[in-house]
């Protein structure tokens, strides 16, 4: 049905509020990067207004640390736009604070959490080689 695929991979040793958190920021910078994935307003029989959501289903996973740095490496290495978000993000409280203590890691120190990516199907699967889906 789709050529692509929305995926998260989240580290899986996450509480489950933190997990539910990055999913939520993780969803947002795709979103944001990509208005064409939101669909046309929800209407219930009653006639009330929704927003919009995702025309395409979002797969989540979940993987150890050591398999989500390599995660992000391929996205990296094949140059797909990708969202993250970072441990140390756990300890700020807004978006400015967040980008600063983004801005202090690299690839090969920030202690990924969760990543978002949205590409054609084989590319992401390729990239999120070794994440499972969520529990």
């Amino acid at each position: 049905m789709f050529d692509t695929k929305f995926a998260i991979v989240l580290r899986e040793d996450l509480e489950v509020w933190q997990k539910l958190n990055v999913t939520a920021f993780l969803s947002g910078g795709i979103i944001g990067r990509k208005p064409e994935l939101i669909g046309e307003a929800y209407r219930d029989a009653a006639g009330n207004v929704y927003n919009a959501l995702s025309v395409q289903p979002v797969i989540v996973l979940s993987t150890d640390g050591g398999t989500l740095s390599k995660i992000h490496a391929r996205a990296l290495e094949r140059d797909v736009p990708a969202s993250v978000y970072i441990e140390e993000m756990f300890a700020t409280g807004h978006d400015a604070a967040n980008r600063a203590v983004f801005a202090e890691f690299g690839p090969d120190d920030a202690k990924v959490v969760g990543i978002a990516l949205h590409a054609d199907k084989k590319t992401v699967d390729r990239i999120t080689k070794g994440a499972k889906l969520h529990a």
